[in-house]
């Protein structure tokens, strides 16, 4: 596989190759994307694209919180 695709011109995507879904957010830790914006994101406009992509620093701190690993998982 090459990383043509992520040389196209047009606006870029943001992934960073880092692909793990948060499991209660349903964002993607690399790149903040929900998972229809990843599906989506080779079909979307121009002007979709930049509003996900001026949304995307908002969303990084909602993933940033640990999740409380197995203190939380009992405390359920």
């Amino acid at each position: 596989m090459t990383d043509q695709v992520w040389k196209r011109d047009e606006i870029e995507s943001p992934c960073i190759k880092i692909c793990v879904v948060h499991p209660e957010t349903r964002l993607c830790t690399g790149c903040n994307r929900s998972i229809d914006e990843i599906s989506q994101w080779s079909r979307l406009s121009a002007e979709d694209r930049a509003q996900i992509m001026a949304e995307l620093p908002t969303r990084a701190p909602m993933l940033k919180q640990r999740r409380g690993g197995r203190a939380a998982r009992l405390a359920k």
